[in-house]
């Protein structure tokens, strides 16, 4: 006699329909919907041009992510502010090679070209100790809007995904 911890007996037939049973996958990330819901759009383009920013230090290394930091991007060209003339100069040497490094990690040929100019290089602030932001209290009409600009999508984990980023948005909004 087949059975189980519960007293529930079990047959074969009922082990390999489950055996069978295609597993769900897990939740996307963020990031991949975003980009799916971008794809093909101007936006698309602006989410990776910003990507370099994010890699600007592993492409370049400290040594010259502390002497040169990107400061605009626009139609496939980097402009980049350099501490110093002999930076700009080396720099100008290795743009090539940058160019390739900076790609390489994005993924594509985004960065067709960089521009050099002089200006400070302050380092961004580190995310080791990123302020809290301050929450306030939602109020019910702020409530409805996120109702509102969510009950279109019709995956029910999706829209409560949505709402609850919209209502994190609001919470710590400036009132300024």
């Amino acid at each position: 006699m087949s059975g189980s911890c519960w007293g529930v007996s079990s047959t074969k037939k009922e082990t390999a329909m489950a055996d069978k049973r295609v597993k769900m996958p897990g939740p996307s990330r963020v990031a991949d919907l975003l980009a799916a819901v971008f794809r093909g759009t101007a936006t698309e383009k602006c989410l990776k041009e910003g990507k370099v920013w994010l890699v600007w230090e592993s492409a370049v290394g400290p040594q010259i992510a502390g002497r040169a930091r990107p400061v605009s991007f626009r139609d496939g060209t980097l402009t980049v502010a350099v501490s110093s003339a002999p930076w700009m100069q080396q720099l100008t040497f290795l743009k090539k090679g940058i160019t390739e490094q900076l790609n390489a990690r994005l993924g594509e040929v985004v960065v067709r070209d960089i521009y050099l100019k002089a200006g400070k290089c302050e380092r961004a602030a580190s995310p080791t100790e990123p302020e809290k932001p301050r929450r306030k209290s939602l109020s019910a009409e702020e409530r409805q809007k996120i109702a509102d600009q969510t009950d279109a999508v019709s995956d029910q984990e999706l829209r409560g995904a949505l709402a609850e980023l919209l209502a994190r948005h609001m919470e710590t909004r400036s009132t300024d």
